[in-house]
């Protein structure tokens, strides 16, 4: 089945193949890769779609000088195989395993981390700038997706790019899609290139016939002149080259042939290029194709028909999703909003039965939310869906047009706390820290799926900004909570008062501390458990008590201790000059790798038993 990946062991073996080989070695590639995410999970469709890509970048260029740079990274399986780790498939994404992105650690062709969008142009411009001011001579390059040209610092990579005219070269992954499909003017203006291929055309036969003749070779020299004016005149805006970065194509990424003297050409050229790649996300999988949505991250799935091996269970994103129709029903001045992630914060449903209202702007999560800021302040009730790792990329944006106008924006917060598999650049851990020392700005995190519904009527009546954090999933197997009746700011909900330990958790903590409530109970041990679903502002009031009847306290998060939960009581037990012993049990101050969240939970105890032995030591 696999004859030449079987044999194959080096980059090097790439320029040895013919053509036919590299064909049937592309076919190979993807069955490989369809059998071991099958079983690991994994971003599927985007891969198969960068097999031609990748194996024409092996064929012309030497990463052992040369370096690329994949932006996101969830597409550099195919750059995995080819570079010594095919054989460590079976651990894609696992504990210990290799990873689902570029990881320097793991392999020195992986030139660069990456995991968030659009970065991809500026580290590669970096490195190439450093490559000339030390006199190399090695060729840089990135690979972008269209989705990504959405991010402004993209584009704000291509303008310095034109202005420096540092030799670099961009391949465009055109493939019309990011996680969903596509929005916006980028996309609408590479679709017009894409469609209407007129000047490509005309220029390859102009210059073929003028270039046959010493007469016309003077032509075309002279033309050259006013080659603007005719780009202008049969591709209106050629946005790339009036950047003052040459353009090539649009060519068939899937063509193996094409593709390598297209880059062989731009291999050859001391100026920045752009190469703009058509391919189709999920190619050589049909239910990969006609889903490529779907099959853009998926669990482990049966390879024959694609279908899910995991019953589907309700999630916090399918709350959120079902309760914003629900409040759009009640109030026409709420809108949602997201960054390319309709489905995967489930506001669907939401578009369909909203379409004037539900606004997605792209991979741009910084205009998401000043846009939001806008809408707010004329009037609107905006809720932005978004995972807690991308609304980082938005901090000053939060901070300065929501935060210090105190405007009604609802940040409903998701994949808040680890999210497993996709490791370090995705874990949700830091939005507590980044989000509480923000005037105005009021944090909540629910216990169970029902208790979001309670925050969620609560937030699209207030008039001032809302970040609600929950959990990737659903709620923590084996507890059934109940649900806050009313949600009010500075005030937490006492679970159980049985002891002078206090375990006070937030969110999914609070199922966890619940269940290590019960296992202490079996060993003698009573504790009190309290739900903190006011992250900010904290409850002063039973916090004094606590320390008034010398409790322990034990504060529990799924966010980094550093500017978590816990600093935040720690702060406040500091100014009261009670003694009182606390202790915090959260994230460390190092990025946490990938793996199942039942592994990194107990990795870094805050699973119960890890919850259980903290509490037999603080006795």
């Amino acid at each position: 089945m696999y004859d030449i990946l079987k044999r194959y062991s080096k980059p090097s073996d790439i320029k040895n193949m013919s053509m036919d080989e590299l064909n049937k070695f592309s076919s190979e590639i993807r069955s490989f890769l369809i059998e071991k995410v099958s079983k690991t999970g994994g971003h599927l469709a985007s891969n198969l779609g960068v097999v031609e890509i990748t194996l024409s970048l092996y064929n012309v260029f030497d990463f052992s000088k040369d370096k690329v740079i994949w932006d996101v990274g969830h597409q550099s399986y195919v750059h995995k195989i080819l570079t010594g780790r095919k054989d460590k498939f079976d651990t894609l994404r696992k504990f210990g395993g290799i990873s689902g992105f570029p990881k320097p650690e793991e392999s020195e062709y992986d030139s660069f981390k990456t995991g968030h969008s659009s970065t991809s142009i500026s580290a590669a411009l970096g490195m190439a700038i450093s490559r000339d001011l030390n006199n190399q001579k090695h060729n840089v390059i990135a690979v972008i997706g269209d989705g990504a040209l959405t991010g402004g610092m993209a584009l704000e990579a291509l303008n310095y790019i034109g202005y420096k005219k540092t030799k670099l070269i961009i391949i465009l992954n055109d493939n019309q899609m990011s996680i969903g499909k596509n929005v916006g003017g980028i996309s609408t203006y590479l679709s017009t290139l894409r469609l209407d291929p007129a000047y490509n055309k005309f220029k390859q036969e102009f210059n073929s016939t003028l270039l046959k003749t010493n007469i016309g070779k003077g032509v075309v020299n002279s033309i050259n002149k006013i080659k603007d004016s005719i780009k202008q005149f049969i591709v209106p805006g050629m946005l790339f080259e009036e950047m003052g970065i040459r353009y090539m194509g649009p060519i068939d990424g899937h063509n193996i042939r094409e593709m390598s003297k297209v880059l062989s050409m731009a291999k050859n050229l001391d100026e920045p290029v752009i190469i703009h790649a058509i391919t189709k996300k999920g190619k050589g999988c049909e239910y990969a194709e006609k889903n490529s949505d779907k099959y853009h991250s998926v669990g482990p799935f049966n390879c024959d028909n694609g279908e899910a091996c995991a019953t589907k269970t309700e999630t916090y994103s399918d709350v959120f999703g079902k309760e914003i129709v629900s409040l759009g029903e009640k109030d026409s001045k709420i809108v949602a909003i997201t960054a390319a992630m309709r489905d995967g914060t489930g506001l669907k449903e939401f578009a369909n039965k909203f379409d004037d209202r539900f606004f997605d702007v792209g991979i741009a999560e910084q205009h998401a939310v000043t846009m939001a800021a806008g809408m707010a302040k004329a009037g609107l009730r905006p809720f932005f869906a978004v995972y807690s790792t991308f609304l980082q990329r938005a901090y000053d944006q939060v901070l300065h047009d929501v935060c210090i106008q105190n405007l009604p924006v609802v940040f409903a917060i998701d994949r808040a706390g680890i999210v497993g598999e996709d490791g370090e650049t995705h874990h949700g851990v830091f939005d507590i820290s980044y989000l509480s020392h923000m005037p105005n700005m009021t944090i909540l995190a629910p216990k169970c799926k029902n208790e979001l519904k309670i925050m969620l009527r609560w937030a699209a009546k207030q008039n001032s900004p809302v970040a609600i954090r929950y959990p990737r999933g659903g709620d923590v197997s084996g507890t059934q909570l109940k649900a806050i009746e009313s949600v009010t700011p500075g005030k937490w909900e006492s679970l159980c008062e049985e002891g002078n330990i206090v375990l006070i958790a937030t969110g999914r903590m609070v199922g966890q501390a619940i269940l290590a409530k019960n296992k202490l109970n079996e060993r003698g041990i009573n504790v009190s458990v309290v739900n903190a679903y006011s992250v900010k502002p904290i409850d002063t009031d039973m916090i004094k008590n606590f320390c008034e009847k010398k409790y322990k306290i034990v504060t529990i998060e799924d966010n980094m201790m550093i500017g978590g939960l816990g600093s935040i009581v720690d702060e406040y037990v500091n100014s009261l000059d009670l003694k009182t012993t606390i202790m915090n049990l959260g994230f460390k101050d190092e990025f946490i790798q990938h793996g199942s969240v039942d592994i990194l939970y107990k990795l870094y105890g805050l699973d119960v038993d890890g919850i259980v032995s903290s509490v037999e030591k603080l006795i």
